[in-house]
């Protein structure tokens, strides 16, 4: 229900892993998403903040520190890992372990239904179960003409419609429909202005810890080169470099306080204005993702340069990618700015880049967004809406008969809007943004037409938002001790959190729908888990048949059961204009 999620954003819907086969990737050149392998290798040089912090530094690494040199080996599904000859430390590499600054984005890639994709085209076998459930016949694999004389049945069908839509309501579109009044732009302007505020308030708060932990290592390095065997903070030393951590402790709860007070009110300013001020759904909406994807930004910023801070105290070697802005070089607002712009929720020091820009790239890019927003306009005005409105009738008599005819008449229009959507955002609109900042890593989505369950469909088709909670969510809290499981209800506990915030307040109705769908996505998807793990071409359409369902009939019923909502609390469906509705329907 309700799949596409907050994740524009959040949607964002997030979200992450269930299955218990994830397995440590390795640095070497796959697919750099699965953050299941902890244990970051590399031969980190020139990591900190001076030359003198840095040889010294590769001197430390030659030697282990207590527990804390030693590798926490526990894959995602929380089994032990054998030592390896990646995750060995030597004496030229070091073993970071914290979680939160693994390199998601390391490689350039391009998306899969671009030219530019490295991968082999994809199969769309996916979308043929789809048109098949529409049909409501079970895919075939009989000769190729079965399946063509499908599509002519479905076009046929679909052009019924069409006359049917036209000759009931002619052409509906009218620019004077969109209802958007002008207190709703002022609004929507100042939130625009003043979202992104928070994340500058971020780079103060890491800039002001930055100063006296910089000086805090200086300090440390300054005492090693007098040759003491002791230091007054930190107790007993051993050649170059602590035995204890040399963590100024007294600082970091402040700064984790300053971050949540920021992170949160992003979320809560926006939140209390789109609910009380805001009328206009779709303005709403677009205020209440972007207040999440700041929001989540923030989150992301603050514990990356947790972990660089960490890092550099520890004398570990942070990823080799980050070699060109170590820390604390890398809080500028050249950085920042970047981050804020780019295509992607997880906070890196340095991304992979693109070559050029290219002009005509961009270009087609904006074409595919403007005529597929005009096709998303238009099948909402003309199909989505009549539709909606004509159940309204139904819902106030409570004529589930009605209400079923309704919700089937309304899937497919919703599921042509969902997919020019995910066309117009993932595939162009993100391409566009990649190529004005010459973001190289590209791969905002995999082939989850094809998902052979509903746990691999939230793995593959929203990449930033299931890097972001892999990164800053799932992995640490498997490193605590978390079982997998529970690790990923936790994640989409907090997906469904954001899904009813960027549904249920632009509507003025946190009714829940939003947050019961994304829970409800757990049993489905310990369902359908097994058919992935088997072998076979059975149990993978039968397991994508299970998700296209879901889809095909949960999204639609979330859709109806807000719009009544919304109406209800707006006072916009009174009996008697319900019943006029229902005379045309």
């Amino acid at each position: 229900m309700l799949n596409q999620g907050s994740s524009g954003t959040a949607t964002a819907s997030a979200t992450t892993v269930m299955s218990d086969s994830q397995h440590s990737a390795r640095r070497s050149g796959k697919d750099n998403e699965d953050i299941s392998a902890i244990e970051l290798v590399d031969s980190g040089a020139e990591v900190h903040a001076s030359s003198r912090i840095i040889s010294q530094q590769q001197n430390s690494r030659r030697r282990q520190i207590g527990k804390d040199a030693e590798p926490r080996n526990r894959s995602a599904d929380g089994d032990r890992l054998e030592l390896t000859d990646s995750t060995k430390q030597d004496d030229s590499k070091g073993t970071v372990k914290l979680s939160h600054i693994y390199p998601i984005h390391a490689v350039s890639r391009g998306s899969i239904l671009s030219r530019e994709s490295t991968t082999p085209t994809p199969s769309f076998v996916g979308f043929r179960n789809l048109a098949m459930i529409v049909l409501g016949e079970f895919p075939s694999h009989c000769a190729i003409f079965v399946e063509s004389a499908n599509s002519a049945i479905a076009a046929v069908s679909n052009l019924r419609l069409v006359i049917e839509n036209y000759s009931k309501y002619g052409v509906l579109i009218r620019f004077s429909r969109l209802g958007i009044s002008q207190k709703d732009i002022l609004y929507c302007m100042f939130l625009t202005a003043t979202i992104p505020l928070h994340l500058f308030i971020a780079i103060v708060i890491e800039r002001l810890v930055a100063i006296p932990t910089v000086h805090y290592v200086a300090s440390l390095r300054k005492s090693d080169d007098k040759g003491g065997n002791s230091h007054p903070k930190l107790g007993k030393t051993a050649g170059s470099i602590s035995i204890l951590r040399p963590k100024p402790k007294y600082m970091w709860g402040l700064i984790v306080l300053l971050h949540s007070v920021n992170a949160m009110a992003c979320l809560w300013v926006t939140t209390v204005v789109v609910y009380n001020s805001i009328y206009h759904p779709l303005l709403g909406t677009a205020c209440e993702i972007h207040a999440v994807i700041v929001c989540l930004k923030v989150a992301s910023f603050a514990l990356t340069n947790r972990d660089l801070r960490e890092s550099m105290l520890n004398s570990q070697p942070a990823p080799a990618i980050y070699n060109s802005a170590p820390y604390p070089k890398n809080l500028t607002l050249k950085n920042l700015s970047y981050f804020w712009w780019a295509p992607t929720l997880v906070y890196q020091p340095v991304y992979p880049r693109s070559p050029s820009f290219r002009p005509l790239f961009f270009v087609k890019r904006i074409l595919e967004m403007v005529g597929l927003s005009f096709l998303i306009w238009f099948l909402s005005a003309q199909y989505a809406v009549p539709t909606l409105e004509n159940s309204l009738v139904h819902f106030h008599s409570l004529q589930f008969m009605g209400i079923m005819e309704r919700l089937m008449k309304l899937a497919s229009i919703s599921m042509a809007i969902w997919l020019a959507g995910f066309f117009c955002i993932f595939q162009s609109g993100l391409n566009a943004l990649a190529e004005v900042m010459r973001f190289g890593d590209r791969s905002f989505y995999d082939d989850w037409w094809n998902s052979k369950s509903v746990g691999e469909y939230w793995r593959l088709w929203n990449k930033p938002v299931t890097n972001y909670f892999r990164r800053h969510i799932y992995v640490p809290l498997v490193r605590r001790g978390w079982k997998s499981a529970t690790a990923s209800v936790m994640v989409f506990f907090v997906s469904a959190v954001l899904h009813e915030l960027v549904v249920g307040v632009p509507t003025h109705n946190v009714i829940g729908v939003a947050f019961s769908s994304m829970i409800l996505q757990i049993p489905l998807i310990q369902v359908t888990t097994p058919l992935e793990k088997m072998n076979g071409p059975t149990s993978g359409i039968i397991g994508n048949c299970i998700f296209w369902f879901s889809f095909f009939i949960g999204q639609p019923l979330g859709v109806l059961l807000y719009y009544f909502a919304w109406n209800v609390s707006m006072g916009k469906s009174k009996m008697s204009e319900a019943s006029g509705l229902g005379t045309t329907a």
